[in-house]
């Protein structure tokens, strides 16, 4: 199987690269899945039902989320009713929507996505590292899944590795998310499992995360409030991750980080045969 994880999309112009990109690269690649983050899509700032229903168009299977989830007030009473849609699966009992999906293949395999947030410099959350030791715990790859891939929503590297090495050998992939930067240690753990500590952002590089530089800057110059933050304009960098996963076992077999457009270095996985 092969699995494209695309990071944080940040506001219209990186939407409108994916939803006019991704029908070919599904075809180019041979991919079995996709998903992205998408908590940032709507001018950086959360995410709404039609963003959702344009990625799923274009080819989409799953988005992930984080901290921003409710940034958009409408994505409340809509997101208990798209399961493809998730929030961190460390959310309170009660919180609305779920932190799992399980993606069906056109081949009959089972990928499950696990949505789940860290706790270091973020906002108090329930224990990641136990919901996602739950979840393996009733989801063998091989035997229940065919895959689980493992979106970590957080902000330092340390809870990320943290993460991959504990699911190695129970997951097919561990990336994470949130601080917007591709990090360069792509890798198969020793027990099998595909790790990345950030993979990146789709968006613009000429800005502060995928900010306006300008509005950003200041902010730290004035140290009061000011304008809006909103996306920086400029060439979009597609950066992600793509994966190739033995069905059987559930491991990863290749790991190779994906970067496309843009200003940042280009990163482009062999083609599938």
């Amino acid at each position: 199987m092969r699995i494209l994880f695309l990071g944080d999309i940040i506001g219209r112009n990186a939407r409108d690269e994916i939803i006019a990109r991704l029908p070919d690269l599904r075809k180019r690649y041979k991919l079995n899945a996709v998903i992205v983050n998408g908590e940032n899509a709507a001018h950086g700032f959360g995410i709404t039902a039609q963003i959702c229903d344009d990625l799923y168009k274009c080819g989409v299977d799953c988005i992930t989320t984080g901290n921003h989830i409710w940034d958009q007030r409408e994505i409340i009473p809509y997101i208990g009713n798209d399961p493809k849609l998730l929030r961190p699966v460390n959310f309170p009992e009660g919180t609305p929507g779920k932190g799992t999906y399980t993606i069906q293949t056109a081949h009959g395999h089972k990928i499950l996505v696990v949505n789940a947030m860290g706790r270091l410099f973020m906002d108090a959350l329930d224990d990641p590292f136990a919901a996602v030791d739950k979840i393996c715990k009733t989801h063998r790859l091989g035997k229940d899944v065919n895959a689980i891939i493992v979106d970590l929503h957080a902000e330092a590297g340390s809870e990320k590795m943290g993460m991959g090495q504990y699911c190695d050998g129970r997951a097919s992939f561990v990336v994470g998310t949130h601080t917007h930067i591709p990090t360069a240690d792509a890798q198969i753990l020793p027990k099998g499992t595909g790790y990345q500590t950030d993979a990146g952002m789709c968006g613009s590089f000429d800005s502060v995360i995928g900010m306006d530089s300008g509005i950003a800057v200041n902010r730290w110059i004035r140290k009061m409030p000011g304008e809006k933050l909103r996306p920086a304009e400029g060439p979009v960098t597609l950066c992600g991750t793509m994966v190739d996963i033995d069905p059987n076992t559930g491991l990863c077999t290749r790991i190779e980080p994906f970067r496309l457009g843009g200003r940042l270095s280009q990163a482009l996985p062999p083609e599938a045969a």
